[in-house]
């Protein structure tokens, strides 16, 4: 198979991508593959080929980046510790009509990434901010990790908690709090830190289904549902496993039914137990309330000793 070569590449990405307007002056936010190339967009392509400059996280992954599609573009670094500093640039540039891109290492700005400060500072200097979507690490991880949610009507409700703090009590707080969300939580982790989170999920929620997300995208990805209680075995079983970022879907915690549930199966048991035979009565009243079958029978069991007693 004739891979294209990058001329060819960012000729077809003008010619699907092209016909779109793409103002000057305006900050366009993109989003690079978080692992695979092939996830790239063409429109995502087609920017990057038409601003003027790349304000970038690590100048040296970009640089790469830029290689690949043969683009050579001036690189402006704006990361963590000097993003407010390195807003003025790109302000700069923006107001003298350049198009500017800013991309981080890997998936969207600003989303447990740098880009939120600059975003900010371009629109209230009234230039526009102009996203282009791609590839995210949270949507993907929640794609794979299937039902998250215990309400059917909020079946795609998810809480974002990205990273933890690093140690101490900060961190046993922010876990805290992602494991007392109604839905689902999404984490990211370093590899030198998931073992203890690991731990720690096992020993405060041990029941509680955790999809985890090895290497996204990439050559040996690994996507693994289970209970937090089996974490650290699975993460023993193969040193492999140490290897990569992490992205876990907490899933939310199965609830108990609720004591108007309770108390409508309870009216349907004993309804239905006088004039039909326990495991008749039990299966229809476990189809009209929705609780478990074996619950249901207990109860049952429970009347009718305390009827017989009283006859």
């Amino acid at each position: 198979m004739n891979h294209p070569t990058p001329l060819a590449l960012t000729q077809v990405a003008a010619q699907v991508a092209g016909g779109q307007q793409y103002p000057v002056g305006a900050l366009y936010v993109v989003a690079t593959p978080i692992g695979n190339l092939a996830d790239f967009s063409l429109r995502a392509i087609h920017v990057l080929a038409l601003v003027d400059a790349v304000a970038c996280e690590d100048t040296r992954v970009t640089a790469g980046l830029m290689r690949h599609l043969g683009l050579d573009k001036p690189l402006i670094p704006l990361h963590e510790h000097n993003e407010r500093s390195a807003a003025g640039r790109v302000l700069e540039r923006l107001a003298s009509g350049e198009r500017v891109a800013y991309v981080s290492d890997a998936g969207t700005p600003a989303v447990s990434d740098p880009g939120a400060w600059l975003v900010d500072q371009a629109r209230a200097a009234g230039h526009r901010v102009m996203p282009i979507p791609g590839a995210s690490s949270v949507v993907t991880a929640l794609s794979a990790a299937g039902q998250t949610s215990t309400q059917a009507d909020a079946a795609a409700a998810f809480h974002f908690g990205g990273f933890l703090p690093a140690k101490g009590a900060d961190r046993l707080a922010a876990l805290d709090k992602a494991l007392a969300q109604p839905c689902a939580c999404v984490l990211f982790e370093a590899p030198h830190r998931i073992g203890s989170l690991f731990d720690m999920l096992a020993q405060r929620s041990p029941d509680r289904r955790v999809t985890v997300c090895r290497e996204l995208t990439k050559q040996f990805e690994q996507i693994d549902t289970l209970t937090a209680s089996e974490l650290p075995t699975w993460l023993a079983a193969d040193a492999m496993r140490l290897k990569g970022e992490f992205v876990l879907v907490l899933h939310p915690a199965q609830t108990p039914a609720s004591s108007d549930e309770d108390a409508m199966a309870e009216r349907a048991l004993k309804v239905l137990m006088r004039d039909l035979p326990l495991k008749q009565a039990v299966a229809l009243a476990a189809e009209i309330s929705g609780a478990p079958r074996n619950a249901l029978y207990e109860r049952a069991l429970a009347q009718k000793r305390l009827a017989d007693a009283g006859d």
